[in-house]
């Protein structure tokens, strides 16, 4: 189910992103030809780059981390928080050591859940600095475009 649910989750934010990015639509409101307006968008796309320090062909798509979700140390705090809770209910019960081992699993298995989490967070996080970059970089341009009479969407 969690991994249907983070599938889910990781189409729509592809999708919001692909929305998102796409370039401003350009209308030329005080009849400008489509040769002024070409020469209008190149210049104001040269502007924008500079005036922002963006530049679109180098941002690309934010890195994503793909594969099992390691390195972060959730699995290995996850079973000897397990193994330290098994233990004092499987001393209880009277066989710490089997309770030790149940709860390492149980620990294991929740870090790994930690893992997942962590790492779609900082997918999140990647995308969502891509995007920011793009939107600043948009927002230029239309700024620029706007001053030379076009409407901007």
């Amino acid at each position: 189910m969690q991994s249907v649910m983070q599938s889910v989750l990781g189409i729509a934010i592809a999708f919001v992103t692909f929305v998102a990015a796409a370039q401003p639509i350009v209308y030329p409101s005080r009849g400008q030809s489509a040769q002024k307006q070409s020469r209008d968008e190149g210049e104001c796309h040269a502007w924008a780059r500079q005036t922002t320090g963006i530049d679109l062909a180098a941002i690309g798509p934010a890195p994503q981390e793909t594969g099992p979700a390691t390195g972060g140390g959730e699995r290995l705090r996850g079973a000897a928080r397990g193994a330290l809770g098994g233990a004092a209910i499987g001393a209880i019960a009277g066989d710490a050591g089997d309770g030790a081992g149940i709860g390492a699993v149980v620990g294991t298995m929740r870090g790994g859940r930690e893992a997942r989490a962590n790492q779609a967070a900082r997918n999140q996080q990647a995308q969502a600095g891509t995007q920011a970059a793009r939107d600043t970089y948009y927002r230029a341009f239309g700024a620029c475009m706007s001053g030379r009479g076009y409407t901007v969407n």
